[in-house]
């Protein structure tokens, strides 16, 4: 799979929003989107009015980029969101945050969903007492994430959590912080995500 390794303040631009990508970074007032909140590139002021299908584009790049996706597994979440009852937009959404990497980002073990994914691929969290690597795993009411005994020692997961506070903990989380551990207590509803993106352009681009 095709992986971005360019500067991801770029993309942060190229949305002309924040998606935090760099942890503390997007706090600061070295935050690139502060700095310059138009578009890079030597036209990035001078871009036009978008078609529907370009704001459609750029929602569904924006929403792939917040959760750090490739193209094909983006669309197989919207598939499987399109599949369950209910509404395909909101399914969607809540099926990204099911995800093992979100919820560690989330909960403030990592500084960045990129983070988060690192740290599951090296073996330091455990979900409901067992091993728990792989990235992508989808986490269902009452699962408990809890980082590894071994792993408790590392800065980045101390920092993060001392950093937590600025970025705040969603309700449909719950985190004992002295204990390392997180539970994942309920599905969130639309209101809870409060992620300023508009999801019906993204399905209204796959339904095309």
């Amino acid at each position: 799979m095709a992986r971005y390794t360019g500067s991801v303040c770029r993309l942060c631009r190229r949305e002309t929003m924040k998606l935090y990508l760099k942890g503390d970074r997007c706090y600061s007032d070295k935050c690139a989107v502060e700095r310059r909140n138009y578009p890079p590139g030597q036209h990035g002021q001078g871009r036009g009015k978008l078609s529907n299908y370009g704001l459609q584009l750029r929602e569904k790049q924006r929403i792939r980029r917040i959760y750090g996706l490739g193209e094909k597994q983006f669309r197989d979440y919207f598939k499987e969101a399109d599949r369950q009852k209910g509404v395909t937009g909101t399914n969607f959404l809540v099926l990204l945050e099911r995800r093992l990497d979100n919820a560690v980002y989330r909960l403030g073990f990592a500084n960045s969903r990129a983070e988060a994914r690192q740290l599951v691929r090296h073996d330091h969290f455990r979900l409901n007492g067992k091993k728990a690597n792989i990235p992508s795993m989808l986490l269902r009411p009452g699962d408990k994430i809890t980082v590894a005994e071994s792993s408790r020692q590392i800065g980045a997961i101390s920092d993060s959590l001392e950093a937590l506070p600025r970025r705040g903990l969603p309700p449909w989380l719950e985190l004992d912080k002295a204990a390392y551990e997180g539970v994942f207590k309920n599905l969130p509803t639309r209101e809870e995500m409060n992620l300023p993106v508009q999801e019906q352009l993204v399905v209204e681009f796959y339904s095309k």
